[in-house]
């Protein structure tokens, strides 16, 4: 993932994930079996956004004495959304939660506990808290790399690592391992796709924005 092939960009951003390993013997879910697999707040939350999208466009087309109504509006579908955001969040999640730090419309990069195997597929529930994206998914493991941690960098350096206590103390303090594990896309719906984009073109946007107002604060 995340290489020159790939067909969408992507960005650093944090959000929420849950993996379950797809049985290999099993084959991949179809569009419409994708479908039927997402719980009712997924659901209700794609559909809505859809209705919005399609609304939102046609009002496009008003003139500018519209504007106030179209902002309303946004505001209005902005607050549907946070309302389903949040009944999606207290729903009990399957697999194992991790923390992701890079999306796009081609793939994830999360954070796991272990090494996942490459090759191997995930049943995937992400959740895009401040772009209101929540999505069911598979993916595919493309590469799965340890990341190194301060306290391992520390005790490298150290010329005392051999004595017992220095070796307690490095276990009470040292952070769990993780894993940089990249997975691009299986099976996943089209309007989910576009979601991801929309979602990591507005996330750019806020970054550059970040950056240039920090550029002007240092001049």
């Amino acid at each position: 993932m995340f290489t020159d092939t790939n067909p969408y960009f992507s960005v650093p951003h944090p959000f929420t994930a849950y993996l379950s390993l797809w049985p290999s013997s099993e084959p991949l879910p179809s569009e419409m079996a994708l479908r039927s697999m997402q719980s009712l707040g997924i659901q209700l939350l794609s559909e809505v956004k859809t209705l919005e999208a399609n609304c939102l466009l046609q009002l496009r087309h008003l003139d500018n004495d519209a504007k106030v109504v179209v902002d309303f509006l946004k505001l209005q579908s902005r607050k549907v959304d946070l309302v389903l955001q949040h009944v999606l969040e207290k729903e009990t999640q399957e697999g194992d939660k991790c923390i992701g730090n890079q999306f796009g419309g081609s793939g994830l990069r999360l954070l796991t506990p272990t090494a996942l195997d490459i090759g191997s597929n995930y049943k995937i529930t992400l959740f895009i808290h401040d772009e209101l994206v929540a999505i069911l998914c598979f993916g595919k493991v493309t590469s799965s790399t340890a990341q190194k941690t301060l306290s391992t960098e520390s005790s490298a350096n150290s010329g005392d690592t051999q004595s017992p206590e220095f070796n307690t103390q490095a276990e009470l303090h040292s952070p769990a391992p993780q894993w940089q594990t990249d997975f691009e896309f299986s099976q996943i719906l089209e309007a989910d796709v576009e979601q991801l984009v929309k979602a990591s073109l507005n996330v750019q946007q806020k970054q550059l924005k970040l950056r240039k107002l920090a550029r002007d604060e240092r001049q």
